[in-house]
């Protein structure tokens, strides 16, 4: 599989960058169907950038794992 530029150098992203669903998911290490499940979840907040782009912001995405792991 071929992995997205931003999840190969999402630690260096500011917490301000925005990350689209799939690299979101890669980086979590889940699928998209999941990722959809956790976002229609409110575990974290999506930004919509056009009509048809959706986004998270890495810190966003950053902090969720943060709780995931942690607890």
């Amino acid at each position: 599989m071929k992995l997205n530029p931003s999840v190969t150098q999402a630690d260096h992203l500011p917490d301000s960058a925005h990350l689209r669903p799939k690299a979101c998911a890669q980086l979590m290490g889940v699928s998209m169907a999941t990722f959809w499940r956790l976002a229609k979840a409110k575990k974290f907040p999506l930004h919509k950038l056009t009509e048809r782009t959706t986004s998270v912001r890495a810190g966003d995405l950053r902090a969720f794992m943060a709780g995931k792991v942690e607890g």
